[in-house]
């Protein structure tokens, strides 16, 4: 029963968007790149440029080039197109470690809610 509870919140996207907003991962895991990989769990629909990335993340431009380089390397992220000059990068939900990372940050973020909302 608690299984399909938990399911039913994962699988609604504002309840879902609601509780990633809160930063599951970098609450656990203080840090640059666990902002980067909330604001890309929370939005995973859409590829952002690293100016995106930067500013949704509120991390520094260079400190967010950085990272995306280290998660592409990692196959966490992905270069996902072009748009003029710009690289747009998304989540990588096709590799073991992008599913792994995006379902630690739903759990966390179910359980945190869940947590609070009692």
């Amino acid at each position: 029963m608690e299984k399909m509870k938990k399911e039913l919140v994962i699988e609604d996207t504002e309840h879902r968007q609601k509780a990633l907003q809160e930063g599951p991962l970098e609450h656990v895991f203080p840090g640059s790149t666990s902002k980067i990989l909330d604001f890309l769990c929370v939005f995973d629909e859409w590829d952002y440029s690293i100016t995106d990335i930067a500013k949704n993340s509120g991390i520094s431009f260079k400190t967010a080039f950085d990272e995306i380089k280290r998660l592409r390397m990692q196959e966490v992220v992905i270069n996902s197109r072009t748009v003029g000059k710009a690289k747009m990068y998304k989540l990588n939900l096709e590799s073991p470690q992008g599913k792994s990372i995006h379902r630690l940050a739903l759990d966390i973020a179910v359980k945190r809610a869940t947590r609070q909302a009692h």
